[in-house]
Order: structure tokens, then C-alpha cells, then sequence
């Protein structure tokens, strides 16, 4: 008899070994996932923060050099800032409005409307690789003021958190976060006046270098731009 009890404590107390291991592998595994979306949305923050301050202190570098622009830009609109890399007043237009396509007026000055890329081996300004998960930076010189953006379709939920997070470390109305989704309505105008837009299925970041009071927050998720002239 004594023998049975001591089998049967013994299977009590491995049984009761499996349950905890079984416990312990569950406590470790989701904090080992949490942890993994806390570090994608630490650093899609980092990356996404690093390039805006590179672009628009770089932008703003170019007015400060060149305050006067070049003589046949002057007037244009939101003169001294770079046109819209596509605009047909440059001599040699690009195909889109990349930001590692922008060009600085008044470099050259005189009356040169072939404006030097702000960001090549020329100027010793690199524009690195978008951040993994988002399109390139697209940039916008127009009646609205000068802005740029980048946009992302994926649905990751770190990205939303990242997005929400860095919103979060700008002034109310120098950033919004734009969905696009279909389940918001789809795309977005980014301009009181349409194009260019937010497209449909993305998650859009706009960060304003300068915003007139014709500007638009269409989509802002938070709305905390709400009030934005």
C-alpha cells in the first residue's frame, strides 16, 4: 500500500511540474511578443524622426544660404523654398516630387533656373533609404504652404502605435497622421484644392516646413488638428 501512495504522489507532483512548465513557456512567450512589437515601433519612430529632422533642417538650411533665390523665381509661390521637383520652371524637371529630387534656388544664383539637388555627393547631404514599411518622401510646394510626407499600406498594428507616437512629438498642426483606409472613406486630398493625395488603403505622416491658413487636416486620426486655421 505504502508503495501505490508513493507512486501516486509521485505522478501528483510531476503532473503538477508539467502544468507549471506549461504556465512559465505561456508568461515567456507573450512578453517575448510585446517586447518584439515595442522594439518595431521604438525604432520606426527612430527612423522615421531622423530623416524628417534630416529633410527639413536641410530645407531649411537652403532658404537661410540663399535667402534671395535666383532672380527669375523670385515671386513664385512660398519664394525662397524649393519648387516641386516635377514644377516645368526648372531647366531639367524630374519625373516625380521625390524629396531626394529637390533642388535649392539661388544655388546657382543669377538667373539660373537649373537649381542644385540639395541632397548629392555635390552638397554632402546623403537622403538615406525611406524606412522599411514606407514609401519615399514625396515633397509639396503649393498654395498650402510646403509640406512632405510619406505613406505606408501596410497594417502592421506597431505602425499605428509608431505613427500615433511620433504625431505625439510635434506641435499640434506641424504633423498629422492621415488614414486612407477604405474604411475611413479611402484616399485623401493633402491640399484644399485636391491632389496630391493620401492614397487609398495607407496610412499617410505629413510633417508642414511652413502652412498658410488655407492648409487642410483631411483624416487626421486624433484630431487633435482639428482647430488648425
Amino acid at each position: 500500500m505504502r508503495h501505490h501512495a508513493e507512486t501516486g504522489s509521485a505522478l501528483v507532483y510531476i503532473l503538477i511540474a508539467i502544468a507549471l512548465l506549461a504556465a512559465l513557456t505561456v508568461t515567456f512567450m507573450e512578453p517575448s511578443s510585446q517586447q518584439a512589437s515595442s522594439q518595431n515601433t521604438f525604432q520606426t519612430v527612430a527612423d522615421l524622426n531622423s530623416q524628417v529632422n534630416t529633410i527639413r533642417s536641410s530645407v531649411q538650411e537652403c532658404v537661410l544660404n540663399y535667402p534671395s533665390g535666383e532672380t527669375g523665381y523670385v515671386g513664385k509661390t512660398n519664394f525662397p523654398y524649393p519648387a516641386n521637383p516635377s514644377s516645368t520652371y526648372l531647366a531639367s524637371p524630374d519625373a516625380n516630387d521625390q524629396v531626394r529630387n529637390i533642388r535649392c534656388p539661388g544655388n546657382p544664383g543669377g538667373s539660373s533656373n537649373n537649381h542644385a539637388d540639395i541632397f548629392s555627393g555635390a552638397s554632402g547631404k546623403f537622403l538615406p533609404p525611406a524606412p522599411d514599411l514606407f514609401g519615399e518622401w514625396i515633397y509639396s510646394n503649393t498654395i498650402d504652404g510646403v509640406f512632405f510626407y510619406s505613406a505606408t499600406d501596410k497594417t502592421d498594428a506597431f505602425i499605428q502605435t509608431a505613427l500615433t507616437k511620433l504625431d505625439e512629438q510635434f506641435s499640434e498642426c506641424e504633423a498629422d497622421v492621415i488614414d486612407a483606409s477604405v474604411a475611413s472613406g479611402g484616399a485623401k486630398n493633402l491640399l484644399s484644392t485636391g491632389a496630391p493625395q493620401c492614397p487609398s488603403g495607407n496610412t499617410c505622416f505629413r510633417v508642414w516646413i511652413i502652412a498658410k491658413p488655407s492648409n487642410v487636416y483631411n483624416g487626421d486620426t486624433d484630431g487633435d488638428e482639428a482647430t488648425c486655421p
